[in-house]
């Protein structure tokens, strides 16, 4: 069977996680025998591999401009796998579902993994908001099958389209620190900062975490990664802070220095409040990290009782120094994450769900 996986930025994965979930997904497939065809966006990859561990790669054109970007190389992807004549094409993101018209005329298969509540991100404007929406609904006529990465998304597309999707989370990552000299490079120690790796946008609240972090008394430091809008005023508020403690690093692509500062930090702030399963908070989970999460039903379902949540600056101070005081909670919850990552969230079993879905699609079973 051919499967080909669009509407990411490509494989091998340096980006998101619908990047990880690509690169695990279309690697685990061709182990079992499938021939995968991933598209990537040929600016981020001047090596332009043909074959990465067995999947075929492609890489279409696109208009590299924040609106444009992502529904620009969904449509000459879709648009170049054709050509290749796949069973079955695995589109994510819910915005790019308008595109799933062109295969569905030429009667291919479509599944699309529609992430989470985009519409929700404080960064859209009115008329991309209302897009989002759109999209949306869209993505509940338009596929053959919906993936929902969540049992709240999934619940939320029954409840507001009638929609029955397939509930496939992502995967978490198993990190040990291998190599804890890159520390070094930005001036850390381990055990030594509270880490936070997400985008620096508004409803990822990374303003409550440097808020505060500047009330409490500690030696240790906030490490903040993630890419930005660096004209944004959110971001401009947040760097404008002056806290030695507090350190931007700005984005970190570099698999091996990502596992080393998830894997020695005391420990993480996962302030992001939309979306589904967040790859974020699984890669914390599996760095056995103990996570102070922001309270929502998405990092609930996701990390459960095995960390603590937050609402607000008052209650996320809280908890920060009840870790720094009680070595003895920050451990268990280290050990109850990396064990709830293990047993719940397995790529293997990622693989075999969407195998599933793949064969009830081609043969009716």
């Amino acid at each position: 069977m051919k499967i080909a996986i669009v509407g990411t930025r490509g494989v091998p994965a340096r980006y998101g996680g619908f990047e990880t979930c690509a690169e695990e997904l279309s690697t685990g497939l061709v182990k079992k025998g499938y021939r995968v065809l991933v598209s990537s966006r040929r600016y981020l990859y001047p090596e332009r591999y043909k074959l990465y561990k067995g999947v075929e790669l492609c890489y279409p054109f696109s208009i590299p401009c924040k609106i444009t970007d992502t529904f620009s190389h969904t449509f000459f992807s879709v648009l170049r796998v054709l050509i290749w004549d796949p069973d079955i094409i695995l589109i994510f993101n819910s915005a790019n579902s308008p595109l799933a018209v062109i295969p569905k005329f030429f009667g291919k298969k479509v599944i699309i993994n529609v992430d989470g509540l985009e519409w929700k991100r404080a960064k859209w404007g009115k008329i991309a908001k209302m897009y989002y929406k759109f999209a949306e609904f869209f993505s509940s006529i338009i596929a053959d099958v919906v993936v929902s990465d969540a049992k709240a998304i999934k619940d939320y597309y029954l409840k507001k389209y009638n929609r029955e999707s397939v509930y496939i989370p992502y995967g978490a990552p198993h990190i040990e620190s291998k190599n804890p000299v890159i520390l070094k490079k930005y001036g850390l120690q381990p055990d030594g900062y509270f880490f936070i790796g997400s985008r620096l946008e508004p409803e990822n609240h990374q303003d409550m975490a440097v808020e505060a972090f500047q009330q409490i008394r500690t030696d240790k430091l906030l490490v903040i990664a993630g890419g930005a809008n660096w004209k944004s005023l959110y971001v401009k508020k947040l760097r404008a802070v002056r806290d030695k403690r507090i350190k931007f690093l700005g984005p970190v692509y570099t698999p091996e220095h990502i596992e080393e500062l998830h894997a020695n930090a005391y420990g993480y702030i996962h302030g992001n409040e939309v979306g589904g399963t967040n790859p974020a908070l699984l890669k914390a989970m599996g760095s056995g990290n103990c996570i102070i999460a922001f309270d929502v039903p998405f990092n609930r379902e996701v990390l459960g009782d095995a960390g603590l949540y937050f609402k607000d600056v008052a209650e996320l101070k809280k908890n920060i120094e009840l870790l720094l005081e009680n070595k003895n909670i920050l451990n268990s919850l280290r050990q109850r994450a990396k064990e709830r990552a293990l047993n719940l969230y397995r790529w293997e079993d990622v693989v075999d769900g969407y195998e599933k879905i793949f064969t009830w699609l081609k043969y009716g079973k």
